[in-house]
């Protein structure tokens, strides 16, 4: 078991790695196609299009990480309120609800990639491109962020820290 959970510690850290080389590549390209564009070339469509991709996949890749580092944006005034023993209801009960809402998710992301698998649908713009490609990290990156939930749920961890002010 402690090797299953290594590897998935590391495949989620992976994800990041990759979310996190996705944003560099967004900034070179960026760069590249503003410059070719004030040499008066032609920057290719793959520029283009290889960072709209990227900023869907680095946001879907990274989502999971942020969830087990507790890096999601959520405001803390109410939960400082809160006395510890209903904080921690509190938090079980919006990670459960957190990870209801990304199986269902994962569940019609399944779905999309399905039916553009069997459609055979592709992205038609400046390339062809199967849109299974684009939407395969719909299910599996939420069904690790609902994994990475459950941790808040079954857990000795909580999802909030009940401190208003803590992450700034």
């Amino acid at each position: 078991m402690r090797i299953a959970s290594k590897a998935y510690k590391a495949l989620i850290d992976l994800l990041a790695i990759i979310a996190g080389a996705m944003l560099v590549w967004l900034m070179v390209a960026i760069v590249l196609t503003v410059v070719l564009r004030n040499l008066g070339l032609q920057p290719s469509a793959w520029f283009f299009l290889s960072t709209e991709y990227a900023m869907f996949y680095l946001t879907l890749l990274g989502a999971p990480w942020l969830v087990r580092e507790k890096g999601h944006v959520y405001i803390e005034l109410l939960t400082a309120a809160l006395p510890k023993s209903f904080l921690n209801i509190h938090s079980r009960a919006v990670s459960l609800f957190c990870v209801v809402v990304c199986l269902v998710l994962a569940w019609k992301g399944y779905d999309l990639v399905v039916q553009n698998i069997s459609r055979n649908d592709y992205d038609v713009r400046a390339y062809f491109v199967p849109k299974w490609i684009l939407t395969i990290v719909f299910p599996f990156c939420f069904f690790l962020m609902a994994t990475e939930f459950l941790k808040f749920v079954i857990g000795k961890d909580i999802l909030h820290s009940g401190e208003a002010g803590i992450k700034e």
